[in-house]
């Protein structure tokens, strides 16, 4: 029973993206901490500058890694990533700002409450229109 498990394709791919996933959230907080903390920016330009990075991380593993894209990536298909990343994005700074200005939690917790948002939304929107 868990060796079926484990070979399953979409275990398997859900497994690989949560390790993708899980580097780019150590990218993202780290680096949001970091240009917050010492570099005195403030919390939701650095949680821009953060997603960002991390986001470019996570696009490049997940096409090459986890969705196992084998063909180069159209325009159409880039330019959809980009639309469906900025709607990430903004998931994120509504998450980031209703949590820390209107509950007052500490941003770093937002953060991981943003992300488990933004990365259930991004294995949706891309095995949707990415992987196809």
């Amino acid at each position: 029973m868990i060796k079926k498990i484990i070979k399953n394709k979409l275990f398997y791919q859900i497994f690989k993206f949560g390790v993708v996933g899980g580097l780019a959230f150590l990218i993202d907080a780290g680096l949001l901490f970091i240009l917050t903390e010492f570099c005195n920016i403030h919390y939701l330009i650095s949680s821009i500058i953060s997603f960002i990075v991390s986001l470019a991380f996570n696009y490049i593993l997940s096409v090459i890694w986890v969705f196992d894209v084998k063909k180069k990536q159209t325009y159409k298909e880039v330019l959809l990533f980009v639309i469906l990343s900025v709607i990430g994005l903004g998931i994120n700074q509504l998450v980031m700002f209703l949590g820390t200005e209107l509950l007052n939690i500490y941003y770093m917790i937002c953060k991981i409450i943003s992300t488990i948002v933004v990365m259930i939304y991004n294995f949706i929107t891309r095995k949707i229109f990415i992987e196809k």
